[in-house]
């Protein structure tokens, strides 16, 4: 199925003109897909391992997906977390019976569940030092991503994310993944959090060892620090 092209030249002006230069896009309109692959508005067809930057590793238009789309657009669009929802409260029994005794907070991105850890985090340390205490300290690993929010920036140490917007959110330090020890060094008084990717996604495919997060998890639990977990990118445990 092709489209004629007067639809890419009218779509590359659309974005010349009106959408803001953030990423340096390919010269690629997108139009269509079926399971692993896209198709341009040419006709071409591409294999998707973009899979909406690691994070909608679903395929396209699965025929189940559409028609559970379609039903729930029928009944109702949009209910927000002031009210219950059959469907929501499923989904968090479903999520607490893979990934263990919890509760779920639902929100709409990565980084706004990231920013939701570090408030987290700093909730912990207030209860730790008392309401006047600063143990806001949140240890984080070399070349980690979690996300463009200032939070998210400030636990990313990387210029390229970083460049531009300082003064960041102060109280970050950062440990070499897969070195327990350089984690251990940073643990003070100050300190709330360890917050790590399971698998480090946009510095480069690094997964952390099993030793590592088990290490992690006994530095945690010997200081009373909460270890936070990233898997955004990685699939919320669907690596293992």
């Amino acid at each position: 199925m092709s489209t004629p092209s007067i639809v890419r030249t009218n779509t590359a002006e659309l974005y010349d003109s009106y959408v803001m230069k953030n990423y340096a896009r390919p010269a690629l309109t997108l139009v269509r897909g079926k399971g692993v692959s896209v198709w341009d508005d040419t006709g071409k067809e591409y294999l998707d391992f973009t899979s909406g930057v690691a994070v909608a590793a679903l395929g396209h238009c699965h025929p189940v997906w559409v028609e559970a789309i379609r039903r729930q657009a029928g009944e109702l669009i949009h209910v927000s977390n002031l009210f219950r929802h059959p469907n929501q409260g499923e989904l968090a029994r479903r999520i607490v019976q893979h990934a263990g005794p919890g509760r779920v907070f639902f929100c709409n991105s990565g980084a706004e569940a990231n920013e939701g850890l570090i408030k987290l985090a700093r909730l912990h340390g207030m209860k730790k030092a008392g309401e006047e205490g600063k143990c806001i300290k949140i240890i984080c690993a070399k070349h980690a991503f979690h996300g463009r929010t200032f939070g998210g920036m400030s636990a990313t140490p990387q210029e390229k994310i970083q460049k531009g917007f300082r003064p960041l959110v102060p109280g970050f330090a950062f440990g070499e993944i897969n070195n327990l020890q350089s984690f251990a060094d940073l643990v003070d008084a100050d300190t709330a959090a360890i917050f790590v990717e399971t698998v480090q996604g946009e510095g480069g495919v690094n997964p952390c060892t099993d030793e590592f997060l088990w290490g992690l998890r006994n530095l945690c639990d010997q200081h009373n620090l909460l270890l936070m977990l990233d898997e955004v990118q990685c699939g919320l445990g669907r690596s293992g």
